[in-house]
């Protein structure tokens, strides 16, 4: 499938379906500025890799995850637990980057249940463009989706509601068939 000048990476069918996994680490999330903007996703990268930084001097590592990506959203499961750290609609997700200076870098924001955006940060080893790419795929393929479903849901009110107007109608033409008939019955005969 095709969107503008990108091709796309993965089978539709693959991300319909299934899912799409990519084995990254886990830099951290913390609190967008605002839902979208390379000025915010970078603002918020300096802020979960100093903090990576930190968190190395004191020898921890970001955690192994499995970020496994559809047309229903994005997931973050634990390697080593096989826990969900973070399940999201796509949705919510409003903005997606790979970092054009450190290439291993890939960033997503998306809105919380609490309304806060929160930017999530990966090192995915070189294959931040092709989680760029394969979330944007995802848009594409469940916004098509969406417009499938509801061009049929507006299809089907659509025939419920002229099935009630003929309904209306018929009613009202047996109403003036019999007013009709009265008014024959009443007249004085010509």
């Amino acid at each position: 499938m095709v969107l503008g000048a990108n091709k796309w990476i993965h089978p539709d069918a693959t991300l319909l379906t299934s899912k799409v996994v990519y084995n990254v680490k886990f830099v951290g999330m913390t609190e967008a500025k605002g839902p979208r903007g390379i000025d915010v996703v970078n603002d918020a990268l300096q802020k979960l890799k100093f903090s990576r930084h930190i968190k190395r001097t004191e020898g921890a590592k970001p955690p192994k995850v499995e970020l496994s990506i559809n047309i229903h959203g994005v997931k973050i499961t634990d390697n080593r637990t096989k826990v969900d750290l973070h399940d999201i609609p796509l949705h919510r997700v409003s903005f997606c980057a790979d970092d054009k200076q450190d290439k291993r870098m890939f960033s997503f924001i998306a809105k919380s249940d609490d309304g806060k955006h929160y930017c999530y940060g990966l090192d995915s080893q070189h294959e931040a463009n092709n989680i760029t790419l394969t979330i944007g795929q995802s848009f594409e393929l469940a916004y098509t989706s969406f417009l499938k479903t509801d061009k049929g849901v507006a299809t089907s009110k659509q025939v419920v509601d002229l099935n009630k107007r003929i309904h209306v109608l018929e009613k009202e033409n047996s109403d003036l068939k019999q007013r009709i008939s009265e008014l024959e019955r009443t007249s004085p005969a010509k």
